[in-house]
């Protein structure tokens, strides 16, 4: 049901999730991300947890602020809950090392823009 922990909170659990995977990834090599299960199936679950709480955001909301690839974020979530012997570990960490820091600096736009 959409929207019934609001916008606001949503948007709180995604910058929760985005610094949790910042958390699991300090000083932390490709290779030590490969070959550690904890760091990758807990990175794995941060991102789908933005996922499902991009998923959770009102319509309007999404409208509103189309510079973010929601469908993709979504999609990732989807595709990562039903198929995870498929997910490539390389995409997870081009997600985690590159693509969070762009979507945390816009949830935190949104999230301004909310308040004011």
């Amino acid at each position: 049901m959409k929207g019934n922990l609001g916008d606001r909170v949503r948007l709180h659990h995604i910058l929760d999730a985005i610094s949790e995977v910042d958390l699991y990834l300090q000083n932390v090599s490709f290779e030590q991300f490969v070959s550690n299960s904890e760091k990758r199936f807990a990175t794995i679950k941060q991102i789908e947890i933005i996922g499902e709480a991009c998923n959770a955001l009102t319509s309007e909301l999404k409208e509103v602020n189309p510079q973010v690839q929601w469908r993709q974020i979504i999609g990732f979530r989807n595709f990562s809950i039903h198929g995870y012997f498929g997910i490539d570990n390389q995409i997870v960490w081009e997600i985690a090392k590159n693509d969070l820091s762009e979507l945390k600096d816009q949830m935190a736009n949104i999230l301004e823009s909310l308040v004011n």
